[in-house]
C-alpha cells in the first residue's frame, strides 16, 4: 500500500542536515537524527502549506478582479453603444436648428413676417437648442465615461495578466522545488537507509498521533496512519507504527525474521465484516481497538499460548509499548492480541 506522505517535505531537513552547520553539530553531539529529521519535516511541511494557503489566497484576488474587469468591459460596451444610438439624433438637430436659425426663423424674428409665426420660430429654436445641449451634454458624459471605463479596463487587463503570469511562475517554481527536493530525498534515503524498515522510521511523523486520535473509530485517514515492514498492506497509528518498528527488530534478532501480522488498523467497514463473521467475539464495530490503529493480532508462533514466541512476547513486548490485554487472557482467549498503550488505552 503506497505510503501517503510528502517526500519534498521530509527532503527539506535531510538537505539541510547535511549542509547546515547545525546539522553537522547536532550529529557531533549525537542527537537523534530521526527526531532531528521529523522536528525539520514538521517545519517545511507548515512553511509549504502556509506558501499553498497564500497562493490560494492570489488565485481568489485573481478570480475578483477577473469578475470586475468582465463587468468594466460590460459597463464600456454600454456606453459605446449608447454614445452610437445618440449620435444620429443628435447631429439631426443640429442639422435642424441650423436651417430653423438660418432661414424663416431669423426673418420671423427679426422683422417682416406674422408676429405669430415668429413666436412659434422662437419656441421652436428654443426647444430645439434645450434638446441639443442635453444630447450634447449627455455625448460629453458617455464620452468621459467611456475614456474612464477604457482606462480601468486596461489597468485591470495588465494587472491580471502580470498576477496570472506570477502565479503561475510560483505555480511551476513549487512544483519544481518539490521534484528536486524528491530526487534529493530518494538519493539520500539510499545513502542512510539500506533497509526497507529504516525508510518506514523516517517516513513516519510521530507528531501525526495526537490528530489522528481526533477522528472516530475505524475512520481514521491514511495519512494519520503509518505501514508496517510485513506484507499485505496493514498499517498502525504512527506511534503505535515507530514502536512496533523496534520491537520488530528485536523479535527478528530472536527469531531471525520479521514478526507475522494478520491484522493492525481496521476500518469500521472492515469492523463489520468481522463482528458478522464472529458474533460475540470480535468487538462491536466502532469501539475496536483495531479501529484506533493501536491493536495487532500475531500469527507465526506468538498466536499460541506457551510457545517460545508468545513467551518472548510476554517477557519484551512491554519495553517497547506493547502489552497483551487482561481480557485476552481469558475472555475471550486471544493470545494473538495485542495493543499499543495501556489497558485504557
Amino acid at each position: 500500500m503506497p505510503y501517503p506522505r510528502s517526500a519534498a517535505l521530509t527532503a527539506v531537513f535531510l538537505v539541510m542536515v547535511t549542509l547546515s552547520p547545525s546539522g553537522a553539530a547536532n550529529a557531533a553531539a549525537g542527537a537523534d537524527p530521526l527526531e532531528s529529521l521529523r522536528r525539520e519535516a514538521a517545519k517545511a511541511r507548515t512553511e509549504l502549506e502556509k506558501a499553498t494557503k497564500q497562493m490560494e489566497g492570489r488565485k481568489k484576488t485573481l478570480a475578483a478582479s477577473q469578475v470586475k474587469l468582465r463587468t468594466t468591459l460590460k459597463d464600456l460596451a454600454g456606453a459605446e453603444a449608447e454614445l452610437n444610438r445618440i449620435r444620429e439624433p443628435l447631429s439631426r438637430l443640429a442639422n435642424t436648428s441650423y436651417q430653423q436659425s438660418g432661414a424663416a426663423g431669423s426673418m420671423a424674428i427679426f422683422g417682416g413676417g406674422d408676429p405669430s409665426t415668429a413666436l412659434r420660430s422662437t419656441a421652436d429654436v428654443t426647444l430645439m437648442a434645450r434638446s441639443q445641449q442635453a444630447l450634447v451634454d449627455r455625448a460629453d458624459e458617455l464620452q468621459d465615461r467611456r475614456k474612464r471605463l477604457a482606462s480601468a479596463a486596461q489597468e485591470l487587463q495588465s494587472r491580471n495578466a502580470v498576477d496570472q503570469t506570477r502565479l503561475q511562475q510560483e505555480v511551476d517554481g513549487l512544483k519544481n522545488r518539490s521534484a528536486q527536493l524528491t530526487k534529493q530525498l530518494n538519493a539520500m534515503l539510499d545513502k542512510l537507509a539500506t533497509t526497507r524498515q529504516k525508510r518506514l522510521e523516517l517516513g513516519c511523523d510521530k507528531s501525526l498521533a495526537k490528530d489522528a486520535k481526533k477522528f472516530p473509530n475505524g475512520l481514521i485517514p491514511s495519512k494519520y496512519l503509518c505501514p508496517l515492514p510485513q506484507k499485505g498492506g496493514h498499517m498502525l497509528r504512527a506511534d503505535a507504527a515507530l514502536s512496533f518498528y523496534k520491537l520488530n527488530e528485536a523479535y527478528k534478532r530472536s527469531f531471525g525474521r520479521d514478526m507475522c501480522v494478520t491484522d493492525a488498523y481496521r476500518s469500521l467497514s472492515e469492523q463489520h465484516r468481522v463482528y458478522a463473521q464472529r458474533p460475540g467475539f470480535a468487538a462491536v464495530p466502532g469501539t475496536s481497538n483495531h479501529g484506533k490503529g493501536q491493536a495487532l493480532d500475531l500469527c507465526g508462533g506468538v498466536q499460541n499460548s506457551g510457545s517460545a514466541q508468545f513467551n518472548w512476547m510476554e517477557a519484551h513486548a512491554g519495553k517497547y509499548g506493547w502489552i497483551h490485554p487482561a481480557w485476552a487472557y481469558s475472555n475471550p482467549f486471544e493470545p494473538w492480541h495485542w495493543e499499543f498503550g495501556t489497558e485504557e488505552g
